[in-house]
């Protein structure tokens, strides 16, 4: 990127990497602040808000900026004091992230950390990177203090460093997809580090990566089949969610925003919907929390979406745990495809007895797995979870500890099923394409 006037040649002024940047961030700033303030903008235009002051609209779009970036809000009440006035009460939090907007920024940042490898080298690009996540800090800063009144307000440190780790790893992965390699990334060739091991060192590596890789598969494939039965729980019980439309009267403009509200929450509700199959649970406020093998849940604030809470059953429990088998099943499925069984071979070695060393390799491997999807399940509980800072609203979400031990031993169960099945699927794959081959 060059500051010049054309392209006819003459030279100009090369833009340096920092400011670069930071022309980057300013951009990614501006439009996820333009994608807050217009649902908001559109219901202050109705009189949705009532008296609310220009001003205040605007802070409040500021305010969403902060949530959509992970920051957590303090909420404050006015309570009744002893002389008749009010006093501020303790501030709760408001930190339920909404992830279907916070992957704005992260895909914003996604498109300017391509565009700054691709006018960098590797042994500058740290400039480039330096120069966004400065102007970005900047801007969380400027926003928590401008925001900030005595009924919300947003601490300033929060601010300027929370929004960085979304937009920090948008940055880097989106470095990493211009530059097709980490060794061009940061100017370090890692298949020549690898090179110089020694023979077990890299077969236990293969053998790591394929497991994390495995562990991702079944964890992708539990996230697919919840958002699935998320998907026809809402086609089942879409006549509680009109009711719940209807009750409210909010009219067509806000009906709109409450609908788009929603759908920054539909990764949230995927993951919730995962807790609630597995048997991990969702917990909707103290002392209430749903899942397939039992529900006890109180009264839930108006929310449409919350309409369409399932009912346990025998049934249903029974088909919405084998969801996170069968997900272990394709992700020992895949590791079987992909080829780097190297403790098989090397248990088969050291125990001729074919019937030990196969058991014993697929325990471990169900373990490690299971132990990986497990963890990409705990962090997805812990981001989609947080507190909606309404009454007892305080915990809302999954608990990762439980997503981490349910859906761990289940996607291990699966993966143990699918590991004994993959040579006898792959085989029958096989012969059919043999079978083609011959008869073409």
């Amino acid at each position: 990127m060059k500051l010049r006037s054309d392209q006819s040649g003459i030279r100009g002024l090369p833009m340096p990497l920092w400011l670069q940047g930071g022309a980057e961030a300013l951009q990614a700033v501006l439009i996820s602040a333009v994608a807050a303030l217009v649902p908001i903008a559109a219901v202050w235009l109705t009189g949705g808000f009532g008296s609310l002051q220009p001003a205040d609209a605007i802070r409040l779009g500021g305010q969403a900026w902060l949530l959509v970036h992970g920051v957590p809000l303090y909420l404050s009440e006015a309570a009744p004091a002893s002389d008749g006035g009010a006093a501020p009460s303790a501030p709760t939090v408001l930190s339920l992230i909404p992830l279907g907007f916070a992957l704005l920024p992260f895909l914003l940042s996604w498109r300017s950390g391509r565009r700054l490898a691709r006018a960098s080298y590797a042994e500058t690009l740290w400039q480039g990177l330096l120069g966004a996540a400065a102007l970005y800090a900047l801007a969380g800063f400027a926003t928590a203090f401008v925001c900030s009144t005595n009924a919300v307000s947003a601490n300033v440190a929060l601010a300027a460093s929370v929004p960085l780790i979304p937009v920090g790893f948008g940055l880097i992965v989106g470095a990493r997809r211009e530059a097709g390699s980490w060794s061009r990334l940061i100017g370090v060739d890692a298949v020549d580090w690898i090179a110089r091991t020694g023979q077990y060192s890299r077969w236990a590596g293969s053998y790591l990566w394929a497991v994390v890789r495995a562990g991702f598969v079944a964890a992708v494939a539990a996230f697919g089949l919840a958002s699935a039965l998320l998907a026809l729980d809402l086609a089942i019980r879409w006549a509680n969610v009109v009711t719940v439309y209807e009750a409210l009267g909010a009219g067509g403009v806000g009906g709109g925003a409450l609908t788009v509200a929603q759908l920054g929450y539909v990764p949230n509700l995927a993951v919730w919907s995962l807790g609630w199959s597995s048997g991990a649970g969702v917990i909707l406020g103290a002392g209430s929390k749903a899942s397939a093998l039992s529900t006890a849940v109180g009264p839930l604030p108006p929310i449409p979406v919350l309409a369409a809470l399932p009912t346990s059953s025998a049934s249903v429990a029974a088909a919405a745990v084998v969801l996170p088998v069968l997900a272990g099943v394709l992700g020992g499925w895949w590791f079987q495809r992909a080829g780097e069984d190297h403790f098989d071979e090397w248990i088969s070695i050291k125990v001729p007895a074919r019937w030990f060393s196969a058991s014993v390799s697929a325990l471990v491997l169900g373990a490690l797995v299971g132990a990986v999807a497990g963890a990409f399940a705990a962090v997805a509980a812990f981001l989609s979870g947080g507190s909606a800072g309404i009454g007892r609203y305080s915990a809302v979400g999954p608990n990762p500890l439980s997503m981490l031990v349910w859906v761990g031993i289940e996607v291990a169960i699966g993966t143990i099923v699918g590991y004994a099945l993959a040579p006898w699927l792959e085989r029958g794959q096989l012969a059919r394409t043999n079978a083609e081959s011959v008869n073409a």
